[in-house]
């Protein structure tokens, strides 16, 4: 049974709206670049951060809604000048939006679209002087795309090494953008391509970018991880993880690396207690806070907070449930909870308590988690 809800002033979050499409250009057999039209009135609400995304909303003809979140590949100029934003799609087996946006989306067509959210960026500066390196794996180049277009122009006294790992030369996105860049920041812009499955010239980067690769790569001198102010990492776990633990061996700050995932595989989560395993059944007595009105149920120990929270609040915030995107974030003002995986927030919000509600399971007898902190 639910409590009454009880009110209090609320803090406005992101909502859904519609945006029209358009344009869809495409970028290889596989994937295409998606223009929203941004109306002028909702210009401020969906200002972004270069390196952020967006989530869009599909309604199913058998009922349902999918959610997914896509990196923005266009720059904070674009918006403030032309009204749009853009959005780099690649489809997978099965994709309920990627078929759609690769096959089937037109111009004139309407999409559902939440304001950008994320923290894969950096406070871009006129006055900095700084060496970016990036390290992109197949569609992990949309945001990065966006970094160092934005990073570029807003800093000229800096410089952009992008190492862009693809399976093969013809699969590569954006491709002519990144030309575009080499030629218009030619002493500024370094562009590295890797392919997997295509022979280059050059033995080093032909094969899988793992931690051997990733350590051959800095040691023959193409990206001098000493001179690197800041690391962007985007792409596949496994990929992500072994770039950042070969960075952590040179010593480089986790503080100066910053990660984005696009797959995770089946990693799985921390063992459970002894204590969680003996009464797996047991409840938890839940109180959420979102837009200013608390709700309170019981939920098992063996569910996930947002799974729950969605009986009671269908308005709730989320995207991917994979505790990567981050729109699910609350913080916990009371009890405890166990994540399985954390992909998306940085130690400093952890450290504020704040937890990824699509990852975390109750370990005490009572939760408070708020969704408009």
């Amino acid at each position: 049974m639910t409590a009454p809800a009880t009110v209090r002033t609320p803090r406005r979050r992101p909502v859904f709206h519609p945006l029209a499409v358009a344009g869809v250009e495409e970028l290889a057999d596989d994937a295409v670049m998606v223009t929203f039209a941004v109306p002028p009135d909702l210009r401020d609400e969906f200002a972004f951060a270069p390196g952020q995304h967006l989530t869009v909303r599909r309604v199913q003809t058998e009922g349902g809604e999918v959610r997914r979140s896509y990196s923005i590949c266009s720059t904070p100029a674009d918006l403030a000048l032309g009204g749009v934003v853009r959005i780099g799609v690649r489809r997978i087996t099965g994709g309920s939006f990627s078929t759609l946006a690769t096959r089937d989306l037109r111009p004139g067509h309407t999409v559902d679209v939440l304001p950008p959210l994320g923290h894969f960026t950096t406070a871009f500066d006129p006055a900095r002087v700084r060496h970016y390196a990036a390290v992109a794996a197949g569609s992990g180049i949309t945001p990065v795309l966006s970094l160092l277009s934005t990073g570029l122009a807003t800093e000229p006294g800096s410089r952009f090494t992008l190492l862009y790992v693809n399976r093969r030369s013809a699969s590569v996105m954006f491709g002519e953008q990144l030309a575009d860049l080499k030629d218009r920041w030619r002493d500024r812009f370094h562009l590295i391509h890797a392919f997997t499955r295509e022979v280059q010239t050059s033995e080093l980067l032909s094969g899988r970018v793992d931690a051997d690769r990733m350590r051959a790569i800095l040691d023959s001198g193409l990206i001098d991880a000493a001179g690197v102010d800041e690391w962007f990492l985007c792409g596949p776990y496994g990929m992500v993880m072994d770039v950042r633990g070969v960075l952590a061996e040179r010593r480089v700050a986790d503080g100066h690396v910053h990660t984005e995932l696009f797959h995770v595989e089946d990693v799985p989560g921390p063992p459970r207690s002894a204590e969680d395993r003996a009464d797996p059944d047991a409840a938890t007595a839940v109180t959420i806070l979102l837009d200013g009105r608390e709700s309170a149920f019981t939920m098992r120990r063996d569910e996930r907070v947002l799974d729950a929270a969605l009986r009671v609040r269908g308005e709730l915030p989320y995207a991917c449930k994979g505790g990567v995107c981050s729109t699910c974030r609350a913080r916990l003002v009371e009890g405890e909870v166990r994540m399985a995986h954390n992909y998306a927030l940085e130690p400093d919000e952890v450290a504020a308590g704040y937890v990824l509600t699509c990852q975390s399971e109750p370990v005490s007898d009572t939760l408070v988690v708020d969704y408009d902190a």
